[in-house]
């Protein structure tokens, strides 16, 4: 064990374990990677993405330095939603206590919960970082699915689905009117253009709701990755209202008109390249591709670079940029051809969707 986990125990209303008999054997008195989340826990509730510059890992063993640089009470909270951080330790932390049975998993899962209850604005969005809002953190952020996996993770609470069935009578109540604001945020930010709803944008300024940037090239636009796990998430709702509908609609008919036909992405040795490799577009027929971003009056592929100033192909991006970024990609297929189908079946009134599956 790293030593005393710095997570205090839930109030006294969280239920006995007399009514967590549910609850599998003991079988294991600790886990070393669940015992170093509870050491990286922040004082807010959330967990940090990095350590010492370098992306956190639950693996190693914290030397004593470290050990006591993340006990020091004046610490800096860095808690994210980036980065899958945060939902991914809540999910770990209950599976463990599931495993193991001991309780200050549980709590530190319970205080993390809280801390995804507290980050959320009163509009429904979710910052990138809570409490350090500075800069473009506090931005609504639906980059790299970090609001998706907050409303999701929240939604398993407030249904008692798996493992979160032992938190759904301390939160259920209000993990799901979390999960109501956090749908209409969804549902107000689809961005409409020429009175036509289209997708979503990576990041959202947090009080007009207006696509925002956040690094220099990753500039307000319409993205696609973050829009498939937005569409996946509006496809889970149970009884969708006819606002749900109308955007998993209009969102995947723009998804499957913007379809790049008979492409496919390449990586490549170039010795001539200061990486030493390369990202190219080439013809294959059949395949398909989608721009991560496009941009919000053309509603063409936008490419931008570390100066921040947009490009139209990925040509004119340079080759750090070309290389270390997901520029392309396919990330909608799946969901047209799959996921679709599923959710036209389970709501075949007025979905809209005949004609949309290639």
């Amino acid at each position: 064990m790293m030593g005393k986990p710095l997570s205090d125990p839930l109030p006294t209303d969280i239920p006995p374990s007399s009514q967590l008999a549910a609850s599998p054997p003991v079988r294991a008195l600790d886990d070393p990677v669940a015992e170093n989340m509870l050491l990286m826990q922040t004082a807010s509730g959330g967990w940090p993405k990095h350590h010492r510059g370098r992306n956190v890992d639950y693996e190693r063993r914290y030397d004593a330095s470290e050990v006591a640089e993340l006990r020091d009470p004046a610490r800096h909270d860095d808690a994210t939603l980036d980065n899958d951080a945060t939902t991914t330790e809540i999910r770990y932390l209950i599976g463990v206590w599931h495993r193991t049975g001991q309780t200050r998993y549980l709590d530190a899962a319970g205080r993390g919960v809280e801390y995804l209850l507290a980050a959320q604005y009163a509009n429904g969005g979710w910052p990138q970082f809570h409490p350090d809002r500075s800069g473009y953190r506090r931005h609504i952020t639906f980059n790299d699915d970090a609001m998706v996996q907050a409303i999701a993770l929240l939604q398993d609470v407030a249904e008692g689905r798996g493992d979160f069935a032992v938190l759904q009578g301390r939160y259920g109540v209000r993990a799901l009117e979390a999960v109501q604001r956090g749908i209409d945020c969804i549902l107000a930010t689809q961005v409409v253009l020429d009175g036509v709803p289209t997708i979503w944008a990576q990041q959202y300024h947090a009080d007009t709701l207006q696509p925002a940037h956040a690094r220099a090239y990753e500039l307000p636009s319409l993205s696609t990755s973050e829009s498939v796990g937005i569409l996946r998430l509006l496809m889970r709702q149970p009884d969708p209202s006819p606002r749900i509908r109308q955007a998993i609609v209009t969102a995947t008919q723009w998804l499957q008109a913007h379809r790049l036909p008979d492409l496919a992405l390449r990586r490549i040795d170039d010795p001539a390249q200061e990486t030493g490799r390369d990202v190219i577009v080439v013809k294959q027929p059949g395949a398909s591709l989608w721009a991560r971003y496009y941009d919000l009056e053309t509603q063409q592929p936008l490419f931008a670079d570390r100066d921040g100033l947009p490009r139209t192909t990925l040509a004119e991006v340079s080759n750090e940029r070309r290389t270390g970024y997901a520029w392309y990609g396919t990330w909608p297929e799946p969901l047209l051809r799959k996921a679709l189908p599923r959710w036209q079946a389970a709501n075949p009134e007025g979905s809209g969707m005949e004609g949309l599956q290639k």
